[in-house]
């Protein structure tokens, strides 16, 4: 059996989740096991029928009402228990942060490997895997042993899964023996995003802008752009450091890893901690003064001048293309 670590958002496994499920198919497809998932939550239930589309045959509904909120630690035991009970071949969890702790602390409890952030895997005696490591600047090629072998799936290193028309997976509650002490880590509040704002990850056009903004006032140039081009606007490290824009909008090793079809680079140089969370994008467009920028180089098109002057030809020639 192939057990999916799925997350979701009110019942709609998240993009991450369908990815990971991409390479759960693979290989319930290669080994001729069933393909089943775990979920919690709110809502829990309702992932059935998309998980079922997915080729899901059974979901494993984590039940304990103090899980309506991420609680890692609780989670990990839970995770934990329902694998010693059902005893999977493979355990695959997403590539996010809340996929990776929670198996981590799985792995723990049980003693076994895991293996982070992986691209590729070939069944066989041993197991080969590659993953990325140092952020995505390079792969490594391992073994992965034992009865049951754990990993997660570096981000947007498959596709989302593609959904066909299965029936509704079959949910069974799982009732997990979990003590007060492995709530101690939870989540206590939430800040709500804005309304009808694309998130980040999600985006098929992300805009984005580095030091060559100038400021925070420089920004809504980028704004307007992004607004027009139905997409949202990201930043390098540096200017969040600088205050000008959230952390919630950073693209890299340690923001967010976006794989838009197009990211406009603006004023970026691009420093390798922000290519490892742009390396997925299918086109980049850069815009810098610098010729030999990093950023301009690895692009796919390259405008050579000031964003300040580039940025307004650009805007008013998709006005006028409208």
């Amino acid at each position: 059996m192939i057990l999916v670590v799925v997350e979701h958002e009110g019942g709609a496994p998240d993009r991450l989740s369908s990815e990971a499920l991409t390479l759960g198919q693979a290989l319930a497809e290669a080994s001729g096991g069933p393909l089943q998932a775990v979920v919690w939550g709110t809502r829990a239930g309702e992932t059935a029928g998309p998980l079922g589309a997915a080729g899901v045959v059974a979901v494993h509904e984590i039940a304990d009402p103090r899980l309506a909120d991420y609680a890692p630690e609780a989670l990990g035991r839970a995770l934990a228990q329902l694998i010693e009970r059902e005893s999977p071949a493979v355990v695959i969890a997403t590539g996010s942060e809340r996929g990776a702790e929670i198996l981590a602390h799985a792995a723990a409890r049980l003693g076994l490997d895991l293996a982070a952030n992986v691209t590729e895997v070939r069944p066989g005696e041993p197991w080969q895997v590659t993953r990325q490591r140092w952020g995505g600047s390079l792969l490594e090629e391992a073994r992965l042993d034992g009865s049951i072998r754990l990993l997660t799936v570096a981000p947007h290193a498959f596709a989302p899964a593609t959904a066909g028309a299965g029936a509704p997976a079959a949910v069974h509650a799982f009732a997990p023996d979990l003590t007060d002490r492995d709530f101690r880590v939870r989540i206590t509040s939430h800040v709500p995003a804005e309304a009808g704002a694309i998130s980040l990850a999600d985006a098929r056009v992300v805009v984005g802008g580095g030091r060559g903004v100038g400021s925070a006032e420089g920004f809504a140039q980028l704004d307007e752009l992004a607004a027009l081009l139905g997409g949202t606007v990201g930043v390098s490290r540096v200017v969040t450091s600088a205050g000008w824009r959230p952390h919630a909008q950073q693209i890299g090793q340690t923001g967010t890893r976006i794989a838009p079809d197009l990211y406009i680079a603006c004023g970026i140089s691009g420093a390798i901690q922000h290519m490892v969370g742009a390396r997925s994008a299918k086109a980049i467009l850069a815009i810098n003064t610098d010729r030999d920028a990093p950023m301009v180089t690895r692009a796919t098109y390259a405008v050579i001048g000031d964003l300040h002057t580039v940025l307004p030809a650009i805007i008013a020639a998709v006005r006028a293309a409208r």
